[in-house]
C-alpha cells in the first residue's frame, strides 16, 4: 500500500468538468486498490464522502502533505503553482491526457497579438519542467504517447538508463485513457424531452457536450439547419455551456455558435443551448435521452491528439456517435462501426450522416457495438498502469542515477530571492497560474511580495553565488 496524493487542477464537486472527473475517478480506483489516498481539489468539495479525504489545496496544506507521500499524481500547472512538490521526495506522476500546451493554441489564438506570446512561452516551460523531473507519465492514447515520447526524447529522457530498465519505455510513460463507470447509467429523471421547451418525446435528438474554442459547433449548426427541412423533428442540444470553473476564460466559440443559430433562425427551435453545467450524477439522464451523440472539430493539431471526454458518456449509455474523423476516438468509431465519422468542416457530410442515423434500425445495430466497446473502457480497466505503478513506485531510472544521465536540472524551488531575476515570460505564466489556482486577489499579494524582494535585493545586494545543484531524488 502506498500513500498517494492526487492533486487536481480543477474543482471536485457535483458539477465537474473532465479534469476533475478524471482526478476523482482515478483516486477512487487507487483507493479500491488499497492505497491511502488524499484527493486535493481547487476548493472544498460538496460530494458525498467517497471513503477517502477530499481537501482544498493551497500552499500551506500541500507543503505539509507532500513530504509524507509515496506518490504525487497531478495535472496541468500544479507543479508550477506548487514547485516545492518536486523536492518532496515522493515519486512524481504527471497526467498528460490533455495536452494543455496544444489546448492553449486554440483557446486563445496567439498569432493575433504579440502580447499573448509570454503565456505560450511560459506554458512550454511548464510542460518541459514536468517532462524533466517526473518519474512516470500517463496519457490517453498511442497517438498521444508518440507525441510525448518525442518531447521526452528532445529533453533526453529517452536515454540508456530508462531504455535499460524497460526497452518499451512503458515504465516511463503508459496509457491511462479517460474511463467510464463499470455500471450502466440509470435514469433518475427527465432531462430534455418534455422539459426543455420545444423538445418533444418523439424528437430525434443529437446531443453534444459543452462548447470549447477547439471544437466546431458552427458546422454542426449549419448542417442542422439544412437537415431540418427533411427531418423536422431534428433537435441538436449542447449539454452544458457555463463552465463550473469560475476562473475558466469565456469561450468565444459559444458566442459565435449562438450568433450563427440566431442568424439561421434555428435557436430554441432546432438548436438548443443548456446554459447550466449538468451535475455529474445526473449526466446519465441526458445521454439516455439522446438518439445520437455528436462531437465535431476543425482540422488542427489539438484535435488530432485529443481524447474527448464527452465520447465516454456516449459509450457509457450505448449511444451511436456522429463525429469528426481524425482523432483517436473518431477513428475508433469508424473502424468499429459505432456511428459515422465525417471530414472536418463539411456540413453536407453531416447532413448525409443525419439521414443515415435517422433510421432506428441502423442506430440499434450501432448501439450494440458501442455497448460492447464500452466494456473495455471502464475505470477499473483503464487505471491499470497507474495502479501498478503506485503498488511499487519506482524512481525513474535516469533520475535515480548518481549523476542523472544528461537530464538538464531544472531549479523548481520556491526561493525566488536566491534565483536569477525572472524575465517577463516567467512573470506572465506565474500570474496566470496564480489566478487559476488561488484566485485573482492572490496575484496582487504575490506581486507586492515579489516587488518587495526585488527592491530589497537592490538595496542590500549579496555576492553572486550559483544555485545549489539539483540532486537526484531518492
Amino acid at each position: 500500500m502506498s500513500r498517494v496524493l492526487v492533486v487536481s487542477s480543477d474543482f471536485i464537486n457535483q458539477r465537474m468538468a473532465g479534469p476533475a472527473i478524471r482526478s476523482y475517478e482515478l483516486a477512487r480506483e487507487l483507493h479500491r486498490a488499497g492505497n491511502e489516498v488524499i484527493l486535493a481539489s481547487r476548493a472544498e468539495s460538496d460530494l458525498p464522502d467517497p471513503g477517502f479525504p477530499i481537501i482544498a489545496h493551497d500552499t500551506s496544506t500541500l507543503q505539509q502533505l507532500a513530504p509524507k507521500q509515496d506518490v504525487i499524481f497531478f495535472q496541468g500547472y500544479i507543479l508550477e503553482a506548487y514547485p516545492f512538490i518536486a523536492a518532496s521526495g515522493a515519486r512524481l506522476v504527471s497526467d498528460l491526457y490533455g495536452p494543455f500546451n496544444l489546448e492553449l493554441l486554440v483557446l486563445k489564438p496567439l498569432q493575433k497579438s504579440a502580447n499573448d506570446l509570454p503565456m505560450w512561452d511560459g506554458t512550454v516551460s511548464v510542460v518541459n519542467e514536468q517532462l524533466r523531473v517526473c518519474d512516470f507519465f500517463v496519457c490517453a492514447s498511442e497517438k498521444q504517447r508518440d507525441y510525448w515520447l518525442g518531447a521526452l526524447s528532445a529533453l533526453n529522457r529517452v536515454n540508456p538508463e530508462n531504455f535499460g530498465r524497460d526497452p518499451s519505455l512503458r515504465s516511463l510513460i503508459d496509457l491511462v485513457p479517460f474511463g467510464l463507470p463499470a455500471e450502466p447509467p440509470r435514469r433518475k429523471g427527465r432531462a430534455m424531452r418534455g422539459v426543455i421547451p420545444g423538445i418533444r418525446d418523439d424528437d430525434f435528438i443529437l446531443l453534444g457536450g459543452t462548447i470549447y474554442n477547439w471544437l466546431d459547433p458552427l458546422t454542426l449548426i449549419r448542417a442542422a439547419a439544412m437537415a431540418s427541412a427533411k427531418h423536422p423533428n431534428l433537435r441538436v442540444v449542447f449539454m452544458g455551456i457555463r463552465h463550473p470553473n469560475p476562473y475558466a476564460p469565456d469561450s468565444w466559440m459559444v458566442h459565435e455558435a449562438k450568433r450563427l443559430a440566431t442568424e439561421l433562425g434555428v435557436i430554441n427551435r432546432i438548436v438548443f443551448f443548456n446554459e447550466e453545467w449538468v451535475p455529474y450524477d445526473r449526466r446519465g439522464d441526458w445521454v439516455l435521452e439522446a438518439d445520437v451523440g455528436v462531437s465535431t472539430h476543425t482540422d488542427h493539431i489539438e484535435a488530432h491528439l485529443a481524447f474527448r471526454t464527452r465520447f465516454l458518456d456516449f459509450f457509457w449509455a450505448g449511444v451511436p456517435i456522429l463525429c469528426t474523423a481524425g482523432d483517436t476516438l473518431g477513428d475508433t468509431v469508424e473502424r468499429r462501426q459505432m456511428g459515422i465519422s465525417v471530414p472536418p468542416s463539411d456540413p453536407d457530410a453531416i447532413v448525409r450522416a443525419i439521414d443515415v442515423l435517422a433510421d432506428p434500425v441502423v442506430r440499434k445495430q450501432q448501439a450494440a457495438r458501442v455497448r460492447e466497446y464500452a466494456r473495455e473502457l471502464t475505470w477499473p480497466n483503464v487505471a491499470g498502469p497507474l495502479v501498478r505503478f503506485c503498488a511499487d513506485p519506482q524512481q525513474a531510472a535516469d533520475l535515480a542515477a548518481v549523476q542523472p544521465a544528461r537530464v538538464r536540472p531544472v531549479p523548481l524551488g520556491d526561493s525566488e530571492a536566491a534565483a536569477a531575476p525572472r524575465d517577463w515570460r516567467y512573470l506572465a505564466i506565474k500570474a496566470m497560474t496564480t489566478v487559476l489556482y488561488q484566485g485573482p486577489m492572490s496575484v496582487l499579494t504575490k506581486g507586492r511580495r515579489y516587488l518587495g524582494r526585488r527592491v530589497n535585493a537592490r538595496l542590500h545586494p549579496r555576492p553572486d553565488r550559483p544555485l545549489d545543484p539539483v540532486q537526484p531524488r531518492r
